[in-house]
């Protein structure tokens, strides 16, 4: 009998270590996500950073928002969601310096949908500044206000530290999310847009065991 209650309290001690090796083994680096050569700085050093790259012109982008909305409103307090709109060429600014616009003029829960719906859902072709501005004239921004703002050294700022953080994430493509600097999730990899979401809470969990942070 003591032999057997020694082989069970043995048994019942391993459990807890086959479970975090079952968690750590279910995504694979290299298989299911990237491990960055270099690790890129965050917005909150005391935060556990998830970076959604995307662009306004990216269909997969706009069919992945009402997942990651979602997914982004249950993340606990101890994660900082943040977004990098990419800018591969040219064309792009345009949608780049709107996103950065709705941020500092405060109206980016109005505009970030209402963008994606212009272009994937209405078919607008929103060609220049003009067609921007009339988006955010119809959510009550001031005209002059936007000029000022969309033509601003901030915007162009942060548009460029926008570019340097997508070549830091060696990024190929959108949607993408990348985890405290660290770790690179694609669709290709992941399956889909939730199988990214699922890879990047299974890295938020790594993350915090590495860093010695208690579950939130």
């Amino acid at each position: 009998m003591n032999m057997f209650l020694s082989r069970l309290k043995f048994l019942l001690l391993l459990l807890p270590m086959a479970a975090c090796q079952a968690q750590e083994e279910k995504y694979v680096e290299g298989v299911h996500y990237q491990v960055l050569p270099q690790v890129v700085r965050t917005a909150n050093a005391d935060k556990i950073e998830v970076n959604e790259l995307f662009s306004y012109h990216c269909g997969h982008c706009y069919n992945f928002q009402s997942q990651v909305r979602e997914w982004h409103k249950s993340l606990p307090s101890d994660v900082d969601f943040q977004r990098t709109h990419v800018v591969w060429n040219s064309s792009l600014e345009l949608y780049a310096r709107a996103y950065y616009s709705a941020l500092s003029l405060d109206v980016f829960e109005q505009l970030h949908i209402a963008v994606f719906e212009a272009i994937h859902l209405k078919k607008q072709a929103l060609l220049n500044e003009e067609d921007i501005r009339e988006l955010f004239i119809d959510e009550g921004v001031d005209s002059e206000r936007f000029t000022r703002t969309f033509n601003s050294f901030g915007i162009t700022s942060m548009m460029n530290q926008g570019k340097a953080r997508a070549r830091a994430y060696r990024s190929k493509g959108t949607p993408e999310l990348v985890i405290n600097g660290k770790y690179r999730v694609t669709m290709r990899m992941s399956g889909g847009g939730e199988g990214m979401l699922d890879v990047a809470s299974f890295l938020i969990t790594k993350e915090r065991r590495q860093i010695g942070k208690p579950n939130a």
